[in-house]
């Protein structure tokens, strides 16, 4: 009896100080690992995420084994995430939305529901490649590009800005996606770069002039067959398939417009942080991850070929270098898709 009163009273003694430990932390946060990308232990998040799933699992995969947090991933796209978070509002069980453009980011900011990005992860990101807001954060990149024919044209024969691509010596001649997020990312910048009377009348010639797919790759594979001269795109779907087999891009390659023209339109991919949010700290941990040194060498490495952005990180080898692109300077906070899709539907586009 006495070993049995012993054991009990030792566990009572663990039991207390158990309890003193958690009332003076005042948090139910556990203790941080000692990595500067950890929070504060393990816990769990989940992610809404628009970007790429593969790209978006190795930033998962390491964070969880650096850091013991688990982390859920909800896939869907840049518009139909960031309107189910509007619409789910203070009942969002999202913790972290990540998108491949940045309109999708501006709409949820504008709604009210991110909180302010940690200013350890804000020092990470140059000025350029998140909101004027910090609101939420840039956390890889994408140039836009008019890949095209080969056999067809030289580049002395490609329009020096995108807005030529409305005039009707390109009739017929170029090929796009509007329907998609990528699409509608250029065009918003284009809005703020040139105003509302420029880009309707930028749109009413493109719907005259263009051959409209269904996504990128699509409208790639239509140039490389030669359906089309040309297709305005994003950079990564060439570098992508070059790295594969090359089967849907052995016959065009990549014209960067450069000059500042709304054409070089380099879009932010974008994360942030829930207001809602039920582990705000390990929610914050994650976008430090990914715009810190390992998640952002995942975009360096990998197979994505999105530029890394973040913590001195140079893009990937193969790439253009984002210095060369000479691309305008657009805060993504400005971006506002729902005057592009209004636009864009006047236009007959959508």
């Amino acid at each position: 009896m006495k070993i049995r009163n012993s054991a009990l009273a030792g566990i009572a003694l663990a039991a207390t100080a158990a309890l003193g430990l958690t009332a003076c932390g005042g948090s139910t946060t556990p203790a941080a690992t000692g990595s500067s990308s950890a929070a504060a232990g393990a816990g769990e998040i989940t992610v809404y995420n628009a970007q790429h799933e593969s790209l978006t699992k190795e930033w998962i995969d390491a964070f969880t084994a650096e850091t013991g947090i688990k982390v859920t991933m909800r896939q869907g796209s840049d518009t139909e995430l960031s309107n189910q978070i509007v619409q789910e509002g203070a009942a969002s069980p999202a913790d972290v939305f990540l998108t491949e453009n940045s309109p999708a980011m501006a709409q949820v900011e504008n709604a009210g529901l991110f909180a302010d990005v940690d200013k350890a992860t804000v020092e990470q990101v140059p000025a350029e490649f998140r909101p004027s807001t910090n609101k939420w954060t840039g956390i890889a990149a994408r140039s836009t590009v008019l890949v095209y024919d080969k056999a067809k044209l030289t580049e002395d024969k490609l329009p020096k800005s995108m807005l030529d691509l409305a005039n009707p010596e390109w009739k017929g001649k170029w090929a796009a996606s509007p329907s998609g997020a990528d699409f509608q990312a250029i065009v918003s910048a284009l809005l703020e770069l040139k105003g509302e009377a420029a880009t309707e009348e930028w749109l009413k010639g493109m719907k005259e002039n263009f051959k409209a797919y269904k996504g990128n790759s699509t409208a790639m594979k239509a140039v490389n067959a030669g359906e089309v001269d040309a297709a305005l795109i994003y950079h990564y779907y060439y570098y992508g398939d070059q790295a594969k087999t090359g089967e849907n891009s052995k016959n065009v390659t990549p014209y960067y417009f450069k000059n500042q023209d709304p054409g070089a339109f380099v879009s932010v991919s974008g994360g942030g942080v829930l207001k809602t949010s039920k582990n705000a700290a390990a929610a914050q941990s994650f976008l430090k991850f990914i715009t810190g040194k390992k998640g952002q060498e995942v975009l360096q490495k990998g197979t994505s070929f999105e530029y890394a952005i973040a913590s001195d990180v140079p893009a990937n080898e193969k790439l253009v270098p984002l210095a060369e692109l000479q691309a305008p300077t657009v805060d993504p906070a400005k971006l506002n898709s729902e005057k592009v899709t209004e636009l864009m539907t006047k236009a007959g586009l959508l």
